[in-house]
């Protein structure tokens, strides 16, 4: 049987759907297909805690694998540094602390893609 990999914005919304899931907040969604090709969209997120941020990574790594079959090819960072990026090709992860977040200012340096969700 042949592995059905998910599309690029199929997997930004499973992406989504976890963080929400599981309490991460301020998450958004950029299209980036127009602007760069390094991926189609970005999934920023604040996390409460270093814990919630070692979670959120965990569940993301966990629960895609066994759903969609798919794994980061990469995982940059850690929740101690207040920046966790998991890089799935067509989607990047970011998983801030609120600081962490406040200080690298992603959405503002990627003001140009288009915001596709965001959930406060």
């Amino acid at each position: 049987m042949e592995e059905q990999t998910l599309e690029g914005h199929e997997l930004a919304h499973a992406i989504v759907g976890k963080l929400e899931e599981h309490q991460a907040s301020d998450i958004v969604m950029l299209d980036l297909r127009e602007l760069t090709p390094i991926a189609d969209y970005f999934v920023i997120c604040s996390a409460d805690s270093e814990r919630q941020a070692r979670t959120l990574q965990e569940i993301l790594r966990a629960e895609l694998k066994e759903e969609h079959k798919e794994r980061p090819l990469s995982t940059e960072g850690e929740p101690a540094s207040g920046w966790v990026l998991l890089d799935y090709n067509t989607v990047v992860v970011h998983i801030f602390s609120h600081e962490g977040r406040a200080f690298y200012r992603l959405e503002e340096r990627w003001k140009a893609a288009p915001v596709v969700l965001k959930i406060q």
